[in-house]
């Protein structure tokens, strides 16, 4: 069972995404705040596998949220769900941890799909917006090829592998099932790539393993 945290300042927003999350049988809400502040408390309280944050909230906004919840609880995935798309918004929530980003505006399976994702440890972004985001942090690329391939030549080869996938958009589980790993095994593998790459995601890592020349764009899934 995925125990989910929602914040928003709007409650028909909550009730809203709550009842859209209560139609998978693998989801559960456990707390819902109406603040940023109110939302750290709640995790605090009850540690949820995801927290759901919107952006523009009271007291706390959900970028400094966000900050708080992955600090005090690094195993607990956070996703902002906001109306606002601005390239300056989704590169703070990224940076500062954030493992998804989604838009209001989508159809609500990708809530679903998003959720799930970063549950399991995979990034999830809104198509209408994820190829957008890895040209914006993965800009100047040329010039960032020669370091990235310095950090990327640190790893063993099969770290090497495994962000190969990481970059391709796979979660854990279907890097396990590819490179025939148990899930445990990825998850320690990514744990290692991040620390050796010194990134806070699996987002930033995914932007080295494109600079670094590892993910074959024009490959199936």
């Amino acid at each position: 069972m995925i125990r989910v945290l929602l914040a928003d300042d709007e409650a028909m927003i909550r009730a809203g995404v709550a009842a859209i999350l209560a139609t998978d049988p693998g989801i559960e809400v456990v707390a819902e705040a109406g603040d940023g502040a109110e939302a750290v408390e709640l995790a605090r309280a009850h540690r949820p596998d995801v927290a759901v944050l919107d952006i523009r909230m009271p007291k706390m906004d959900g970028l400094a949220a966000a900050v708080e919840i992955r600090s005090a609880m690094p195993d607990t995935a956070v996703v902002m769900l906001t109306t606002f798309d601005e390239d300056a918004y989704v590169a703070q929530a990224l940076s500062q941890g954030a493992s998804g980003f989604m838009l209001k505006a989508a159809d609500p399976r990708e809530l679903i799909i998003g959720v799930k994702a970063v549950a399991d440890g995979a990034a999830y972004l809104s198509p209408r917006i994820a190829r957008r985001v890895i040209t914006q942090l993965s800009g100047g690329k040329l010039e960032r090829i020669a370091p990235a391939k310095a950090r990327v030549a640190d790893l063993t080869p099969r770290e090497r592998d495994v962000l190969a996938l990481v970059g391709a958009g796979l979660s854990n589980q279907e890097i396990a099932a590819r490179l025939h790993l148990s899930e445990g095994t990825v998850k320690g593998y990514v744990s290692a790539i991040l620390l050796r790459l010194e990134v806070r995601n699996r987002v930033q890592a995914a932007i080295t393993a494109y600079e670094a020349g590892l993910v074959d764009e024009s490959a199936d899934r």
